[in-house]
């Protein structure tokens, strides 16, 4: 089944770019592009994509408010944040606004490609850097209390969910737990539902936002040591 994807940014040139590499693949369609924040949600309205590439800084809306009215029409729908900006606030905002993913206009196109794909089939993903950004982000916030439903994860869901907000792949959570990658996503779905979350950013932000784990700082951002999500 093809994946269908809107382009929201505001340059002619960035768009036609995304178009030219997307349409090389043969599981990828563009199906629409939106100039700005407002024709972004319009045609998300309209073409129903399976992702849509978001743009931060747009005018008339930007790409922050167009997120949140899209997954206010549609909580099911899939958005994949773009920007050369990757300043904390952005980050911050773009997540707790309820973006599937986050990377950067300059990563590698096969990186963007595969970032898509994981969007599109119901994960999430951010890139190191942004990850690590994130993590500071919330060590700088007031953490509230932990939510009540936490206390009905089970001792094995706990321990998938302290290696999620780790940054583990669920292929790495098997070998770590010794446990099939099936068994790790069963583990990772029950999770996701006891605590209200649609997808592991979400389970990540929850993590690093209420401290339930203590997680080793990560180092300087850029470095590769950080943690993702896969």
């Amino acid at each position: 089944m093809s994946i269908t994807v809107l382009v929201a940014d505001d340059q002619s040139m960035v768009r036609a770019g995304f178009r030219m590499l997307l349409t090389g693949e043969q599981d990828i369609e563009v199906v629409g592009e939106a100039r700005n924040g407002l024709e972004a949600v319009e045609k998300a309205a309209r073409f129903q994509p399976t992702v849509v590439l978001m743009d931060i800084r747009m005018p008339e809306l930007d790409g922050l408010e167009a997120t949140r009215r899209i997954l206010g029409a549609d909580p099911a729908a899939r958005i994949l944040i773009l920007t050369t900006f990757d300043l904390d606030e952005y980050v911050y905002e773009g997540l707790r606004a309820g973006a599937s993913g986050f990377v950067l206009k300059d990563d590698p196109p096969e990186q963007l490609i595969a970032a898509i794909r994981t969007v599109a089939a119901g994960d999430a993903l951010l890139s190191p850097a942004v990850t690590k950004r994130v993590i500071r982000q919330f060590t700088r916030t007031p953490r509230p209390e932990p939510p009540s439903e936490f206390g009905e994860l089970s001792e094995r869901e706990r321990e998938v969910f302290q290696l999620i907000a780790r940054g583990l792949s669920n292929a790495e959570i098997g070998q770590e737990l010794y446990i099939s990658d099936t068994t790790v996503k069963t583990h990772i779905t029950h999770i996701l539902q006891k605590l209200g979350l649609r997808d592991r950013v979400q389970a990540v932000v929850l993590a690093y936002q209420t401290g339930l784990f203590e997680i080793e700082a990560p180092g300087p951002a850029g470095s590769g040591d950080g943690p993702q999500l896969g």
